[in-house]
């Protein structure tokens, strides 16, 4: 644990034994000072970063003695300068092109997951007119056969109408006429 950490549990173990443990116990008492206790940590961890970051600086970048320098002396001083930035300069692009890299990696990675999960954008699908044997084809399983509606039905023979051969009309007028013709087309009615 660290130092401030460690210390806001003590804290804490210290206003927990101090509230009484009788009736008069107020939870809200206790979150208040809890709280305030909070604030003023958080002050003194902002005092201290605000002052390891003053030492940092002063260690990095000393502070210039520009005075009693001649003018070559100035100058090779900017030279140097100038030099560190561009070695910072290098570095600093190196490690953004690094960061660039990673996460273009990341990014490739990350779609490949949600391929994999099937998480894509779908796209939108067109309406595609279908026919009864497709539907038909969609609605059962692909296994079944096409149901053959032609098969369940009763086949049924033609009979062959006799044709009459073609006779002398002239004859067929001579049976009809009379009694004995008229009977035969009665019968040949029923």
């Amino acid at each position: 644990m660290t130092d401030t950490a460690l210390g806001q549990t003590r804290v804490a173990t210290r206003l927990l034994e101090s509230t009484p443990s009788d009736s008069t116990f107020d939870p809200a008492a206790l979150g208040t000072k809890l709280l305030r206790k909070a604030e003023s940590l958080l002050v003194t961890e902002k005092e201290q970063k605000s002052i390891e970051r003053e030492n940092a600086l002063r260690e990095r970048a000393p502070p210039l003695k520009l005075s009693g320098l001649s003018v070559q002396e100035l100058q090779d001083l900017c030279k140097d300068l100038h030099q560190k930035i561009d070695i910072v300069d290098e570095a600093r692009y190196d490690l953004t092109i690094k960061v660039a890299r990673n996460e273009a990696e990341i990014l490739s990675l990350t779609q490949k997951i949600y391929e994999l999960k099937g998480k894509m954008k779908r796209p939108i699908l067109k309406r595609v007119k279908k026919s009864a044997d497709a539907v038909l084809g969609a609605l059962t399983d692909n296994r079944v056969t096409k149901a053959d509606f032609k098969a369940n039905l009763k086949t049924v023979k033609k009979e062959e109408e006799k044709k009459e051969e073609v006779t002398d009309w002239r004859k067929n007028v001579e049976a009809m006429s009379g009694m004995e013709g008229r009977k035969k087309l009665f019968d040949a009615g029923q």
